[in-house]
């Protein structure tokens, strides 16, 4: 299965390691420190360059997306 983070960017929900909320999941240093990292290591990929609300972890990538972690749970059942 397939997985629209926004944009033109689809990805299999076979790599998928985690969808977290960007406002709530990033008050954390641990999760500040893990996407700084990932940021350094040009892991990141943003899916466009709107207000984010969503981060997608996979095992190849950070995926910063503007869809909700709601919407984008919906859209993975």
């Amino acid at each position: 299965m397939y997985l629209h983070l926004g944009e033109d960017t689809v990805i299999t929900d076979k790599g998928i390691i985690g969808i977290f909320d960007m406002d709530t999941s990033t008050v954390n240093k641990a999760t500040r420190d893990y996407l700084s990292k990932a940021e350094k290591e040009k892991k990141i990929i943003y899916v466009n360059y709107d207000l984010p609300k969503s981060f997608i972890v996979t095992d190849e990538a950070v995926y910063v997306s503007p869809i909700n972690t709601g919407t984008l749970h919906k859209r993975s059942k």
